[in-house]
Order: C-alpha cells, then structure tokens, then sequence
C-alpha cells in the first residue's frame, strides 16, 4: 500500500546546525510521543500513516516519518527534516510517497497547519465509508469538533503527485477535521500538541457513534444552539488541554517506553 518517494528527488544535503537547536529537538520528541501514542491507542496501521509538523522557526521545512517503520518503532532521531520540494535536509531515509505529496502540499497551502496528522484510524475510517455526515452532534466529545470538520468527496486514489496533494490542501478551508470519503482522515493543527489532542479525542467520538449506530436505535443529535454552545465551553480551554494531555502521554512513555526520546 505504501511507496517510497524517489530518493533520487529527494538527496540528503548537509545539516544546518540550526535544525539540531532546542526548539528542534523538542520538536522531534513531542512528535515521535505522538507516533507512539497513536500506536498504543490503535490508530496506526503498519508502515502506512504519516504525522508531520513544520520545523520550529521555518516556514519551508518540516518533521515527518521515513518510509518502512511502524509508528512504534519511532524515535525523534529517526525523523526527518525534509523541505517543501522533497528533499531531506536530515535524517536517514525519505518519507513515503504519499506522505510527501499530502504533508507538503498541506503545509505549503495552508499556513497556519503547523502540525499535519493522517491516519486510517479505524472507526473515524469506517464512518469516512458511510453515506451521510461521518460524525453527528450526538455525543459530547464529538462536540469538539463542531462546526470543525469538511468532507472531502472526491477519493482519488494514491496521492502520488502534487497535484493530488494540492486538490486535498484546496478541500481544507477553514476546517481542522478533515474525513476523507473511503480514505481515512486529516487533521491540521497550530501545535503538534493540538493536533494530537484532535485526533485522539476524533477516534473516541467516531467509536462511540459506532457502538450507538450497532444498537439498531435511532441516534438522538444536541439541538444546534446547544452544539454551539459546548463547542464554545471546550475551545476555551483547548489549548491549554492539549498541551497537558501530550505530557501524561510523554510521561507514560518515560515510564514504559523512554527510548521514543532517542
């Protein structure tokens, strides 16, 4: 399912002692906590599936995984730093082709996605498979994502070009959720914490929906006013939220699994 972007368009230059500062290298931690994350929850699936986030200070350069490791087997070292034209600025490998042509194009079109998360996570998938919205106002941790979701209709296949790529950055507006029709799903982000925060909380509010439709009976959605009304409680303190879930993942992680910060 997965392919490996040509890696004679993408070359490893020399790395700039830039991308090895601070900010960097707490960026590649708070990204690989959220590669092991979403492996423990059962969000990932095989070597397919890609996190990204645009490198701290840099608009033209972004963190990404390299083709042909599990979302468990990753480490912030083992990361990489490509541009926006596919070339790897540091790290070992490249990244998987789709991951390239979606992430790159999303980041390049739409500035304020610091953070790109795409995942085939299973319940948000099989609602992305059904007629109809995929999620309903009917549970309060959907509410979150109220009026923050699009659906993008046109499944096209592999996205193996740019053009591809820059069709699902178009389909984007203002949204942060995107279902992608018989695809899976893509979540943008101002922080890979919020990002990780959306897209943990999007599974949990599909697989409750899931486990209501499985009884047969007839969801009861929150009256619109009211949808609007929680949403607005939630995003006050959204950020903040998110900041503090991604550090009790980290420390769970230092616990069970510290080599994530290798």
């Amino acid at each position: 399912m997965a392919h490996a972007l040509d890696p004679v368009t993408a070359p490893a230059i020399l790395r700039n002692s830039a991308l090895d500062g601070e900010a960097v290298r707490q960026a590649r931690v708070d990204l690989a906590a959220c590669f092991r994350a979403c492996a423990r929850a059962g969000l990932a699936e095989g070597i397919c599936n890609h996190l990204s986030a645009m490198v701290p200070g840099s608009d033209d350069l972004f963190l990404v995984n390299p083709y042909g490791y599990a979302f468990q087997e990753i480490t912030a070292s083992r990361l990489l730093i490509c541009d926006l034209d596919g070339r790897v600025v540091a790290g070992e490998g490249v990244p998987e082709a789709t991951a390239f042509h979606i992430h790159a194009r999303v980041h390049k079109g739409v500035p304020r996605a610091r953070a790109v998360f795409h995942t085939h996570m299973p319940n948000a998938t099989a609602l992305a498979m059904l007629e109809g919205p995929p999620l309903v106002w009917a549970g309060q941790t959907a509410l979150k994502f109220y009026g923050r979701t699009i659906i993008d209709e046109h499944y096209n296949g592999l996205a193996l070009d740019a053009a591809e790529g820059d069709r699902i950055a178009a389909s984007i507006g203002d949204a942060d959720i995107v279902f992608m029709r018989n695809h899976g799903v893509l979540v943008v982000g101002g922080s890979i914490a919020e990002a990780w925060d959306d897209l943990f909380y999007l599974e949990r509010a599909c697989e409750v929906q899931r486990l209501a439709l499985a009884t047969g009976r007839k969801l009861l959605a929150v009256p619109d006013d009211m949808a609007a009304r929680t949403y607005r409680q939630m995003r006050e303190g959204d950020s903040a939220s998110a900041r503090l879930h991604l550090e009790s993942v980290k420390r769970i992680l230092d616990r069970e699994a510290p080599d994530f910060r290798h």
